[in-house]
């Protein structure tokens, strides 16, 4: 639960940020993207949180299904950029998931506990 809450968080500041400094087309690649990254990383530790405890095998091939979603996201940036650049502007949309995912992704072992 602790890592919906820092998700939401770091959601909200990083999409105040962005719209900020790119304006009001920036506050839709920051909410989704961030929105994105989070759920991303909240299925990634629920993936290894069980078996951290466990063989390293099991651990390492579920830590690995959390970086493939992980990538995942990237893809499904492109495609946003691709298919709506109006929508998705490439930098904004970028530092949305990048600004929330990176975070969290440092914060994972205190998340898994």
């Amino acid at each position: 639960m602790k890592g919906l809450w820092l998700g939401l968080a770091l959601t909200a500041v990083v999409t105040a940020i962005i719209t900020r400094a790119f304006g009001q087309e920036a506050l839709v690649p920051g909410l989704v993207f961030g929105g994105i990254a989070t759920v991303i990383q909240l299925i990634a530790v629920s993936l290894v949180r069980p078996v951290m405890d466990g063989p390293m095998k099991r651990m390492m091939i579920r830590w690995g299904i959390g970086m493939g979603l992980r990538l995942l996201g990237v893809i499904l940036f492109l495609v946003a950029v691709l298919v709506s650049r109006d929508i998705f502007p490439p930098l904004p949309t970028a530092i949305a998931y990048l600004g929330v995912l990176v975070p969290l992704l440092f914060t994972e072992i205190r998340l898994i506990k």
